[in-house]
């Protein structure tokens, strides 16, 4: 059964479903609600207040893009057959400067995802090179100082962060890509998720052409095919090929009427010896969609140029308040993180000075246990050497009673004789060897027990070091010093060598993990009873000057952001495939080459009268 049938408009209230950038709120809402009901319960649910830019986008019954109209019934409205209800809650109107006219920090962020998906998904042309930077702020807002977004290669393959046909044009690999990104990401330290937000926005406010632009196709009385461009500032006309120059423009304030009958629509400047500025569109929806915008945009660029209603002055003050207590607490924050990361770093030389130290000691240990070990083995040589020693004397006082006992029995007869004294010469010179080989043993047991004394004394020095480095006042101190660090940040592991150190063994120190919450206290610490002094006369001094100094150095940090920019072209340059380039590739690149901008072009194009411009319309 359909869900808008007879028997359910019985009932009071029906589903819708409504999309954010970056949610999807489900409501009931009451048959006879009105399109400014469902508006304002999703302002009121997001927390939004500068409700003014946005709508509620649907899609009609002949496929058409519609917005839904505050003052008449849901029902009543061409709005999709299904249920829930589907609706899209975008950016209807865009600001003309994001900075000065956005408060709210809800309000960045919408647009920021906002700009951000048409970018990526091609609406808005993005060059290569603003492509990196703006992908470079999406990390920031993301991510903010953290590592993870730092880490190792191929980490961020998985964000979508440039458009499909930048990644197509050039031959870099996605590494390549994540490398030029990072070296961006890396200058936007310390800036906060809404700064980085807004920073995004407003390089693409000053630097895409297709920003803040709704096209609808058009022609003139010659039926040239013509776009129309509807923006903060007027009405912009671009030639067919080409919707990133504008050939033509009519601000608002030149802008008195505007009214659309059938096709035809005219525009009746203020000027009055000025025609009506007459173009047709095929049709009909089409422009009721533009009468909608014009209408919306004009009342939008006639308030900013009036005194700030007291809603959004009170907006402004509690926002800059917002501003100025964040700002101190992250001024506050990030002295606190100075100072752990000082702490930090010392902890780690302390702990390398006592890995250091006990190195030292496990070095001393071995080289004892080497004394010993070669002390034994002297103290064994020894031993045998006097063994040996002993057995020769044994053997030498032998033969030197056989070579006495051989003389008193001396044989009688010449012969006898003469081989007993041959025998007894060579007695004698055994004897006489036995004695040398004697006295060489007896000097080697005695070069063996010099080598024993000194390897003794070689084992007394070691000990004495390794006590002389155990007992010394400074290993003592880089011990307690690093029991106080580690007790300073709540840690349970302390600095101490264990009782088994001259084992050679340390044991695993452990480092605190420290997050904001723990810095920072539990928010009672921080203000006390004194929340109420935090924002200053003198801190709202401070950040006056602070955004004065930043008005007077735009110009600069734009000139330098502009030669990065220049730089990271002509780095990639090499690796463009021409033979991808569109036809936009082409437009942006010959605007480049004329040194041509996004307000050079809009202050040229407005130059001349509402008449001539008119009629150089008419002559397209």
């Amino acid at each position: 059964m359909a869900p808008f049938s007879k028997k359910n408009k019985s009932k009071k209230s029906f589903p819708v479903k409504v999309t954010t950038m970056d949610a999807e709120l489900e409501f009931h809402v009451e048959w006879k609600a009105t399109g400014r009901d469902l508006f304002d319960l999703v302002c009121r649910t997001i927390g939004l207040r500068e409700m003014w830019y946005f709508g509620l986008q649907f899609i009609d019954s002949k496929g058409y893009v519609a917005w839904l109209k505050m003052e008449k019934k849901v029902q009543h409205q061409d709005i999709p057959k299904e249920s829930p209800v589907p609706f899209l809650f975008l950016a209807k109107f865009f600001p003309e400067d994001v900075e000065e006219e956005l408060v709210q920090e809800v309000t960045w962020h919408l647009f920021f995802l906002q700009v951000k998906e048409s970018i990526l998904s091609m609406d808005i042309y993005c060059p290569a090179e603003a492509s990196v930077l703006l992908a470079s702020y999406s990390m920031q807002a993301k991510y903010g100082d953290s590592e993870e977004a730092t880490g190792k290669p191929g980490d961020l393959q998985s964000e979508n962060l440039l458009p499909q046909r930048v990644i197509d044009q050039y031959q870099m690999t996605p590494e390549m890509w994540e490398e030029k990104i990072k070296v961006w990401y890396g200058d936007h330290r310390n800036m906060s998720r809404e700064e980085a937000e807004l920073e995004y926005l407003k390089v693409a406010q000053d630097r895409l052409e297709m920003y803040g632009a709704n096209y609808f196709p058009i022609s003139n009385k010659k039926e040239s095919e013509l776009w129309l461009g509807v923006t903060a500032l007027g009405l912009n006309i671009y030639e067919k090929e080409n919707r990133l120059l504008p050939k033509i423009t009519f601000p608002w304030s030149e802008i008195k009427n505007i009214s659309f009958s059938d096709k035809k629509f005219t525009i009746k400047p203020i000027e009055k010896s000025s025609p009506d500025f007459i173009f047709y569109s095929s049709k009909l929806r089409t422009n009721k969609l533009i009468l909608e915008l014009c209408i919306g945009n004009h009342d939008l660029f006639m308030r900013r140029r009036k005194p700030d209603s007291m809603e959004i002055q009170q907006m402004k003050v509690q926002a800059r308040e917002e501003r100025t207590r964040k700002q101190i607490e992250r001024e506050k924050f990030a002295k606190m993180k100075q100072m752990y990361e000082i702490s930090f770093r010392e902890k780690e030389e302390l702990h390398r000075r006592l890995l250091q130290v006990a190195d030292e000691a496990r070095l001393a240990q071995d080289a004892l246990r080497q004394s010993e070990k070669t002390i034994e083995l002297l103290a064994e040589k020894a031993k045998v050497a006097e063994e040996e020693a002993l057995l020769l004397t044994q053997k030498a006082a032998e033969a030197e009673m056989e070579m006495q006992r051989i003389r008193i029995s001396a044989i009688k007869t010449e012969e006898e004789k003469m081989l007993m004294e041959q025998k007894a010469r060579e007695a004698e010179m055994i004897a006489r060897q036995m004695v040398e080989d004697s006295e060489r043993r007896a000097q080697e047991a005695d070069r063996l027990k010099e080598e024993l004394i000194k390897a003794r004394l070689a084992e007394k020095v070691a000990r004495d070091r390794l006590s002389t480095i155990t007992d010394t006042s400074d290993f003592s101190a880089i011990l307690l010093s690093a029991q106080c660090t580690g007790s300073s940040y709540r840690t349970q592991s302390t600095y101490r060598v264990p009782s088994s150190a001259y084992s050679g063994c340390i044991q695993p120190i452990s480092l605190p993990v420290v997050t904001e919450e723990d810095l920072c206290g539990s928010g009672n610490a921080v203000e006390g009873d004194t929340g109420s002094e935090l924002i200053t006369a003198r801190d709202m001094e401070d950040l006056s000057l602070e955004i004065e100094r930043e008005k007077v150095e735009y110009q600069e940090r734009s000139r330098s952001l502009q030669d990065q920019l220049n730089n990271l072209k002509s780095e990639i340059e090499t690796l463009k495939l021409e033979d991808r380039q569109t036809s936009m590739d082409r437009l942006h690149e010959q605007l480049s080459l004329n040194g041509e901008s996004k307000f050079v072009t809009l202050d040229k194009i407005r130059a001349g009268t509402t008449r001539a411009r008119v009629a150089f319309f008419e002559e397209l």
